[in-house]
């Protein structure tokens, strides 16, 4: 039988990728936000700052403080990728969270599963930077590769996640053949770009894509359920009929566009002591926006569990941009 060997978890985001001294510019878009949500209700810019004012986030935003925490991102990336590979990974399922740039409204399921033979890991499209709200021009480059790649798929692996699921009672979707998708190219979108290209460096192991849809109305699936398939898929692992070496990686959040410190803190101790209950009792209010992000570290959990791994916080960094407390909350880790 297979065997689970790794899991991990990455945040991803412009600010990740980005030289500090430009973070301003996603900030700009933060001001024109009306829904920043935190705790469950969506606010404007300025309800934001009233609702939060001293908390202390103006000293946050100092350009030192950003290149300090920049530097940790780096090291906390570059110690999760070389732990990834030096895992000796026959295949690696990456979890993430498609922001329209595959499937749009014609299809929008909870959970979806990528079974192909290959996939492609296409260059940034020129046309599309143009289009790109302030700062998400400057990061679109880290999340893709400089020439079109094929990355070869595990067919064998995302055909047993996609039967033992249905035979627990998960109706998914799953999918042969990426759709064209915005750019045109049934290209592999940032969630995935980012493992590749920033978290492994370029190295291409075989991968299994499977899309959680966090973000859009009305499928979102709740964090209960995120975990009930995450324990499913680690159960499909362990039971193909295989002697590979598998690992799983969430890419995605952790609390984002508004940073909540509280909600991260009590989303790292449920992972660190594999707490089912906690995560599953998440209300699905307070994953919205890029916090939404956090089901796909759920999922990814759940196929943790009872694997008999430790996990290990490599970091976790808060990445402030306003003085409203928005940003990007970055956290890496691994199950090993």
């Amino acid at each position: 039988m297979a065997e689970l060997i790794l899991g991990a978890g990455t945040s991803h985001g412009p600010m990740l990728v980005t030289p500090p001294e430009r973070w301003d510019q996603r900030a700009l878009a933060d001001r024109k936000n009306r829904s920043l949500n935190y705790h469950g209700r969506n606010h404007d810019f300025e309800e934001l700052l009233a609702l939060r004012a001293g908390e202390g986030f103006a000293e946050q935003v100092t350009l030192e403080l950003h290149r300090e925490r920049y530097a940790r991102v780096l090291a906390a990336v570059q110690k999760l990728g070389e732990q990834i590979l030096a895992a000796d990974l026959d295949a690696l399922i990456i979890v993430s969270s498609d922001h329209k740039e595959i499937f749009d409204d014609e299809l929008l399921a909870p959970f979806s599963v990528y079974w192909g033979e290959s996939m492609q890991h296409m260059p940034v499209n020129e046309e599309s930077l143009a289009k790109m709200g302030p700062g998400l021009a400057l990061s679109a480059h880290a999340y893709a590769p400089t020439e079109p790649t094929t990355i070869a798929g595990v067919p064998d692996l995302g055909r047993a996640i996609i039967d033992h699921s249905l035979e627990a009672g998960f109706d998914i979707a799953s999918s042969l053949r990426l759709p064209p998708g915005k750019h045109g190219n049934h290209a592999l979108p940032h969630g995935w770009g980012y493992i590749l290209e920033q978290v492994l460096g370029g190295t291409r192991l075989p991968i299994v894509p499977i899309f959680v849809n966090t973000f859009w109305s009305p499928t979102p699936p709740t964090a209960r359920r995120c975990y009930a398939w995450g324990q499913e898929i680690g159960a499909a692992i362990r039971a193909w009929d295989s002697t590979a070496r598998v690992g799983i990686i969430a890419s995605g959040g952790l609390s984002h566009m508004v940073i909540d410190e509280e909600l991260d803190a009590r989303v790292l101790e449920a992972l660190r002591t594999d707490d089912g209950e906690a995560l599953g009792a998440i209300p699905s209010t307070w994953l919205e926006s890029g916090s939404s992000e956090i089901r796909n570290w759920i999922v990814t959990a759940g196929a943790m569990s009872g694997a008999g791994l430790e996990f290990d916080l490599l970091d976790y960094v808060p990445l402030y941009r306003s003085e409203a407390g928005t940003g990007n909350a970055a956290g890496f880790a691994l199950w090993h």
